[in-house]
């Protein structure tokens, strides 16, 4: 069922706005970097939101915690070295820059119920850093997922012997039926629920070491 939570809808559109747009554009400055001239003749080589996010992806995901951006497009024939490890880092930089931007958001969020007094304004500013911290977990963790069309799938033939390559375009076939079968029989939350705990609990530790010499 959606969540029609209006204070957490608010609260997670910035953060919506921040994971998707950091995502694609890391996705589009890994292409740039290996070569790939399309993300930048595309208009994709910025940090601008509204370029990134799809419409309806955007409200399923405010509604139903599952949605889309639009994908950057890249050609792999551009890639300057070995093809494959250029798909692969260039999958990879999407859901890794959005792990960095939690560990972020839950430092600056852990400081500033540190420094700011308890108060209506506190509360909402420790909201938002607490839905970016969450929204981008999701994001990252999903992403990684070796499931096509999902970054972990290109991740995944990219570390695979090439002569994996025939079966993984069959699975590549049924992807998209696969991750449906597996978001509404809700075997991806069992899953992803706990590696967001496991790695939200391993931010906070390192957080908390590195902030406990200014406490107090």
């Amino acid at each position: 069922m959606p969540d029609f939570n209006l204070t957490a809808i608010i609260a997670n559109i910035p953060a919506l706005m921040i994971g998707f747009a950091f995502h694609e554009y890391a996705h589009a400055w890994a292409a740039d970097r290996l070569g790939d001239p399309t993300p930048r003749s595309q208009g994709r080589l910025t940090l601008n939101p509204f370029v990134h996010l799809d419409l309806f992806g955007t409200i399923m995901a405010l509604l139903f915690r599952f949605g889309w951006a639009k994908p950057v497009m890249t050609n792999p024939q551009y890639f300057r070295g070995d093809k494959e490890r250029g798909l692969m880092l260039v999958s990879l930089a999407g859901p890794l820059t959005n792990l960095i931007i939690a560990f972020v958001a839950m430092f600056f969020w852990f400081l500033t119920m540190i420094s700011i007094q308890a108060s209506a304004w506190s509360d909402i500013i420790s909201l938002m850093f607490q839905s970016i911290v969450l929204m981008n977990l999701g994001l990252g963790i999903f992403n990684l997922l070796p499931i096509p069309p999902l970054d972990g799938f290109a991740i995944l033939g990219g570390l695979l012997p090439r002569s994996f390559a025939p079966r993984l375009q069959v699975i590549e076939q049924y992807g998209m039926i696969i991750l449906i079968v597996l978001l509404f029989t809700d075997i991806l939350g069992m899953v992803l629920f706990p590696v967001r705990k496991g790695l939200f609990d391993a931010f906070e530790k390192i957080i908390t070491l590195i902030l406990t010499p200014f406490i107090g």
